[in-house]
Formats: structure tokens, C-alpha cells, sequence
């Protein structure tokens, strides 16, 4: 039985910094307020022109330059944004075209933060059912800035643009990933939405911005996050001394710290990486893993997680392969 792993990481980050100043001065509040709230002390925005296709193209580049693989090598792109170019096609269509990847099938998957576990799942089963099919490239991207409202501050504050991918391919036995847990409710769809651009609501002035109920979030996420946890680790006859990293979604900096230290992680165990690219949804693990390079040394028991909008969320374990590269934009 061939084992499935991540063997290279890549990312991008837009070039434009947007400060905490800035983002103060909108919300009308001390820019030391949006630090202390959230730990972000700058995010990244798109330039005009740019959509998510741009920025995930970007980032898949990085990752197959890291792999050693060229877009010709690829049989399979997903790619998790809750912020496509369009409604249709596929952004993972777009990301295709701008990569000439002719010979991979591209597709989106739509679970929000959690989207890049969503997308390595499907990657990873994919890739199961046909022995000797080409790797796969797996990516998270958003552009929020484009779906903002600046004086709203369970939002503005945290949202920032990005993108990171990773190449899917055969590791050794018993290394790459070990499991995947994933989940919804949907009854808390509403929680965290974009109301109109849909076939409910197509055209509604002033509801094409993000909207998030800050409070039902900050029960719902320690929640699950405990529930995956618990999980995983009794799944595999763990414990959490025998985790070597823990790689989240970055919902913002003060909200990991505050977990992490609660379920007992310690903090040198937790990758954190908001500080200066605020959340950037399903962007974020492969990010996140990309940063954390100098990290993840071979047989590495990692664990990441994320929840998401829908209410979505998953949990991957993973022995970190010999092969892995990566390295930030």
C-alpha cells in the first residue's frame, strides 16, 4: 500500500502591508487596541487587478519549484478559497490556465478555513484510487480584502490576504499522513457568511462583505479543537507529549496562545504566524507549514487543525516525511 504525503511547501504574500494604524483609523479606535485584541500586528492586501487565482498560482509555483516538479508533472489541483475570482468557474480552473497545467484536473472545495484540510483529503483519496497517478497539488488562498467592511470590527481587524500550496505525492511507508478527520454543522452556516453574490441573494447593496458572529466563533472553535484533538490522539494511542508540532488555521495570534496554553500545548510546540499576516483562512496551514520549515524534521509527529466557516472543520495527523521542502515568498 503506497503511503501519501506532503513532500514540498510554497507561499505568497501580497506586497502591500497594511498596518495596524491604518486599520485603527478606520474602525476609530487606538491602534494598540487592534494588538491587543487580536496579537496581529500587520496583514497583507492584494493589489487591484489581483484576484485569488494570482495569488495561489503564485504560491503553487513556489511549492513545485521546492518539489523539484514542473506544472507538466501535475494530474490534480485543489484549491479551498471562501473568495473566488468569480462564482463560476473554478478559481482552481483560473490557477490551471495561469500555471499551463494542462494535464491536471482543477477543482474548488468551499470549507472556509478549513478548506486546505478538506482539499488534502480529496487529494489524498484521489490519489489512492489511482495507483501511479501524477501528484497533486493542494491550495488555500483568499483575498478578504476584497469582501471587507473597514468599520466592522469583529472583521477588519483580522482578515488578511495570502496563499500557500503543497505538492502531494508518495512517501515512505509509514510516513506522510496517518489520518483525516473532518466535519460540519450546518446549522451554524450563518455564523460566518458573505450573505449576497449567491443564487438567495445576487444583488444586495451593502451585503457583499463578510459578516461574523466574533462570540459564537470563540465558543465553537476551543470546542471542536478539543474534539479533534482528543480524537486524533486516542485514534492513534497518542498523547500530547507525543506531538511535536501543532500547526492550526490562524484565526489570530492572541486566540491560539490563549488554546494552546489552556489545553496544555506548549508554546514552542504551536506554529504561529498571524503576527504579521493576520488570518488568511484556508491559506493558512500550507503558510503556516511553509514558515515552519526549519521545524519539521524528519518523523516529526505534526497534527494540524482548523475550523472554518459552514460551521466546517478537520484535523490531519501526519509523520513528517524525509523529503519535505519548503521555504516563504
Amino acid at each position: 500500500m503506497t503511503d501519501w504525503g506532503i513532500v514540498a511547501t510554497g507561499t505568497y504574500a501580497p506586497d502591500t502591508v497594511v498596518g495596524n494604524d491604518e486599520v485603527a483609523a478606520a474602525l476609530g479606535v487606538p491602534a494598540r487596541w487592534v494588538h491587543d485584541a487580536t496579537g496581529i500586528r500587520e496583514r497583507r492586501r492584494a493589489a487591484p487587478g489581483q484576484a485569488a487565482s494570482d495569488l495561489a498560482a503564485h504560491a503553487a509555483r513556489a511549492a513545485l519549484r521546492n518539489a523539484g516538479l514542473t506544472p507538466a508533472d501535475i494530474g490534480l489541483i485543489v484549491l479551498g478559497t471562501s473568495t473566488p475570482d468569480e462564482l463560476g468557474p473554478s478559481t482552481a480552473c483560473r490557477v490551471q490556465a495561469l500555471l499551463g497545467a494542462a494535464q491536471a484536473v482543477p477543482l474548488d472545495v468551499g470549507a472556509a478555513c478549513a478548506g486546505y484540510l478538506y482539499g488534502l483529503a480529496v487529494a489524498r483519496d484521489w490519489l489512492a484510487a489511482r495507483p501511479g497517478a501524477p501528484p497533486a497539488l493542494v491550495i488555500g488562498v483568499e483575498t478578504y480584502s476584497r469582501f471587507l467592511d473597514p468599520a466592522d470590527r469583529a472583521t477588519a481587524a483580522i482578515f488578511g490576504d495570502g496563499a500557500g500550496a503543497s505538492v502531494i505525492a508518495p512517501v515512505p511507508d509509514g510516513q506522510g499522513l496517518r489520518s483525516i478527520r473532518l466535519g460540519a454543522d450546518g446549522t451554524l452556516a450563518d455564523t460566518v457568511l458573505i450573505p449576497a453574490g449567491g443564487s438567495r441573494h445576487p444583488e444586495h447593496p451593502g451585503a457583499h462583505r463578510i459578516r461574523m458572529d466574533a462570540a459564537a466563533i470563540r465558543k465553537a472553535l476551543p470546542e471542536r479543537f478539543d474534539a479533534m484533538l482528543a480524537d486524533t490522539v486516542a485514534e492513534h494511542g497518542l498523547t500530547l507529549d507525543d506531538l511535536d508540532l501543532l500547526v492550526p488555521h490562524q484565526p489570530n495570534p492572541r486566540t491560539l496562545r490563549m488554546y494552546a496554553a489552556a489545553a496544555g500545548i506548549p508554546e514552542d510546540k504551536l506554529v504561529v504566524i498571524g503576527e504579521r499576516l493576520g488570518n488568511i483562512g484556508a491559506g493558512s496551514i500550507p503558510t503556516a507549514l511553509t514558515h515552519a520549515a526549519d521545524r519539521l524534521t524528519p518523523g516529526a509527529t505534526v497534527l494540524l487543525m482548523a475550523v472554518g466557516a459552514g460551521l466546517t472543520w478537520g484535523a490531519a495527523l501526519l509523520r513528517w516525511p524525509d523529503t519535505t521542502t519548503g521555504e516563504p515568498t
